[in-house]
């Protein structure tokens, strides 16, 4: 049994971009997991409207 795991998990978020504005992205998270705990976030990215992958720096998360 593998203790520390790899995982991907995918969500909807909304994101701002100074661009296009106010947008409902799918953002897939790749965590680090001990034991089906998530202890580190090692990459994010977003799929555009048109298929493309971005990375999740570009735009920042309107609260």
């Amino acid at each position: 049994m593998k203790l520390i795991k790899v995982q991907r998990r995918t969500k909807q978020e909304k994101r701002f971009s100074e661009d296009m504005g106010m947008l409902n992205a799918k953002v897939t998270y790749i965590k680090k997991t001990f034991a089906s705990v998530p202890y580190k976030t090692l990459h994010k990215y977003r799929e555009t409207y048109y298929g493309k992958v971005k990375d999740c720096s570009d735009c920042v998360i309107d609260l």
